[in-house]
């Protein structure tokens, strides 16, 4: 695209494009995000309040995250470029999604109602308070270690703490919103002011950039629809080890090229 990988232009590319990502969950979630405003606080079932409305709890879980991870911007900074950081939190995260779902596998075949199940939140709409801080708290990682993936330590979480598959998978796609929404937008204004390394300069940008700059906002509106509407079928029935064998081969290889045994 003749963009110079270390202009400003670049890193404002990156990040404004994340949005057109982020704009399809509120979008493909539409009507349970309006069936959850249309209840609150009540509750569908009549049983929930202010703290523990399923809306709430999604916000508690980004402030468990949130302020962490805004204290932690140095250290998250100097692991965003390392190869060893980012191969080994591929390599952990998939032998760890791997374990957890294989754990889980017979309960989810199961399905709610079998006697002994460690599975008794089915659906978001049942999270309860100390879940949505477990999931909080676990996203983190995915914040301080590059790699880690955000969706796979919520998700992780979840069935951790006795969620399935179908309902820590919603949950983790509802906290991405505000969660990629206002770490994209905190990114991208700070840019726009000048108060990072690399300011963008959207004022000097020609019509060859704009043009550019809306291709990858469409294409990745696009993909990450098809992605999503993809991923809640497949997982629902087939669960998460193709993801985590695909990470695990994928933190193997990274760290083998950052060590210099392949590709240098």
């Amino acid at each position: 695209m003749h963009v110079p990988l270390s202009s400003g232009y670049w890193k404002m590319y990156s990040i404004v494009i994340q949005l057109g990502a982020i704009l399809v969950l509120p979008i493909y979630f539409r009507g349970h995000i309006a069936k959850l405003f249309s209840t609150f606080p009540e509750g569908e079932k009549r049983d929930c309040s202010y703290l523990t409305h399923p809306l709430s709890l999604v916000m508690i879980a980004f402030v468990v995250t949130a302020a962490p991870a805004f204290l932690l911007t140095k250290i998250i900074g100097k692991n965003l470029e390392s190869l060893y950081v980012m191969g080994g939190a591929l390599l952990i995260g998939g032998i760890v999604m791997w374990i957890v779902d294989a754990m889980k596998a017979p309960w989810e075949k199961a399905g709610p109602g079998a006697a002994g199940t460690p599975i008794h939140t089915w659906t978001m709409d049942e999270i309860h308070g100390g879940q949505s801080l477990w999931i909080g708290a676990c996203q983190i990682l995915s914040a301080v270690f590059p790699g880690t993936s955000r969706s796979m330590s919520t998700i992780a979480a979840g069935q951790l703490v006795g969620m399935s598959r179908a309902a820590a998978l919603e949950f983790s796609f509802f906290l991405s919103i505000p969660t990629m929404a206002v770490a994209t937008l905190y990114t991208l204004l700070k840019s726009l002011t000048g108060k990072d390394g690399n300011p963008i300069g959207v004022a000097e940008m020609t019509s060859h950039e704009w043009v550019i700059l809306a291709i990858g906002f469409v294409v990745s509106f696009i993909v990450a629809y098809g992605a999503v509407a993809w991923f809640m079928g497949w997982v629902r029935k087939r669960g998460f080890v193709p993801f985590a064998i695909y990470r695990i081969v994928l933190g193997v290889a990274v760290l083998a090229w950052a060590a210099g045994m392949i590709g240098r």
